[in-house]
């Protein structure tokens, strides 16, 4: 009999216990009596006495990561995903992940401000916020910007802007993701890629026109340069004679011709400056 009072009385006792995980930070919630309300200070790992209308709530300290999307195999069985428009109201849509965790200090004040869990405030108020941002942010841009060149201008202006609403109360927003390619009408998807193949074409044209002029340049160069070396050294041979006597007897093998019609090589040549 002892024993069993004191398994029910243990049973009672677990019973009224909360629990605040590794990772997490609690808190603690009162519905009933003068302290009802919820708690200013976060609780830590541990386990807590929760009598009857208390409850500990549960936020994540460390960092989490979850993805928005269209898809039922992802984080939710449910479309998620985000649809919004560009500047010329073309309808568009996107999957986005959003890397945050909460902070420990201002983790009472996030609960006062949407008082759900985690959970809730993900599916509630962070989706929401992504959602609004990134429509007022993806309708000053044209669909050939969203879908090129500033994509990820897009998604750091709206991370910026949902990490500085959130801030104040402790949700710290750390990295929105695109999860996939932003997804538009197919005749558009087409228009696009034929002109990112014109301008890739464009481009290779150009490259081809500026090497080719670039060779012109180079072979006009190479040829200015032998002209002027060729006029340089005639120029010095014209102004130094000697130089073809020298060069001519550097050449000669030393053997006197058999017909010579009576001058001797060399023999005749007279030292420059000398009249003839």
């Amino acid at each position: 009999m002892n024993r069993l009072l004191i398994v029910s009385a243990c049973a009672v006792a677990l019973a009224g216990c909360g629990q605040v995980k590794p990772g997490h930070v609690g808190i603690k919630v009162n519905q009933y009596g003068s302290g009802a309300g919820v708690s200013d200070q976060a609780l830590g790992v541990g386990t807590y006495f929760t009598p009857f209308g208390t409850n500990i709530y549960e936020y994540p300290v460390f960092t989490n990561t979850y993805t928005y999307t269209r898809s039922g195999s992802e984080s939710s069985t449910t479309n998620e995903e985000f649809n919004f428009q560009d500047k010329n109201g073309l309808g568009l849509s996107a999957d986005i992940a959003v890397s945050y965790s909460v902070s420990t200090v201002l983790a009472p004040k996030l609960f006062q401000k949407y008082r759900t869990d985690a959970a809730g405030i993900i599916a509630g108020p962070l989706r929401n916020a992504i959602r609004n941002a990134l429509v007022n942010r993806a309708a000053a841009m044209g669909v050939d910007e969203i879908y090129g060149p500033r994509k990820q201008e897009l998604l750091t202006a709206v991370q910026n802007d949902v990490s500085t609403y959130f801030a104040p109360y402790g949700l710290n927003v750390e990295k929105l993701f695109w999860a996939g390619n932003v997804r538009v009408p197919d005749v558009v998807l087409t228009q696009i890629n034929n002109k990112i193949a014109n301008e890739q074409h464009a481009l290779a044209a150009q490259a081809q026109v500026a090497t080719i002029q670039a060779e012109a340049q180079q072979r006009v160069a190479q040829a200015e340069g032998e002209a002027k070396a060729i006029q340089l050294q005639g120029d010095t041979l014209r102004s130094n004679p000697a130089v073809l006597q020298l060069r001519a007897i550097e050449k000669w093998d030393g053997r006197l011709p058999t017909v010579t019609s009576g001058a001797t090589p060399f023999v005749q040549i007279k030292p420059p400056g000398e009249s003839k």
